[in-house]
């Protein structure tokens, strides 16, 4: 699960990481928490197995994305890291999730894993119109990115507040 780790010694952006992750068997979930590892100072394979369920919507549900989920965990555990109040860095964390979730909307007009894809993940024929429409890289990586450039925006507006 140490799988993140082989990245120290390259000069990759995290854009780069995350894509690089997700296209070898991780996750959208893993694939957005575990590149923040270093930065808030987490373990990658707690955070790896932590998110190892959140894919495909959560479990293959298609319900919230999992680049989505990915960046309400790395929230979580920047408000913590931020303030030490329960009440204020619950309000923060909550507003963050939903300034996050208003901006991925904006971009893709939904959270909802089952209405990004156009397909059912649970069923033979939606994996394999998935594959053939090269979905992963049409959808899923495009979801990644982009949960990746909200989070950094929301990171550094909460510095500012």
């Amino acid at each position: 699960m140490e799988y993140l780790n082989h990245f120290d010694t390259m000069n990759i952006t995290r854009e780069e990481k995350a894509i690089h992750s997700f296209r070898s068997g991780l996750n959208c979930a893993q694939s957005v928490l575990g590149v923040f590892a270093d930065d808030y100072g987490f373990d990658s394979g707690l955070a790896l197995r932590i998110s190892s369920g959140f894919g495909a919507g959560m479990g293959r549900l298609q319900e919230t994305c999992g680049a989505v989920t990915g960046a309400f965990m790395l929230f979580g555990i920047h408000c913590c890291n931020k303030y030490t109040d329960n009440t204020e860095r619950k309000d923060k964390l909550y507003s963050m999730i939903q300034l996050f979730s208003d901006r991925f909307k904006a971009m893709h007009g939904t959270t909802n894993c089952k209405d990004l894809t156009q397909c059912d993940l649970s069923t033979d024929a939606g994996q394999q119109y998935f594959k053939e429409n090269d979905l992963m890289e049409k959808v899923c990586e495009k979801c990644v990115l982009n949960s990746l450039k909200i989070i950094d925006d929301l990171c550094k507006e909460s510095e500012v507040s």
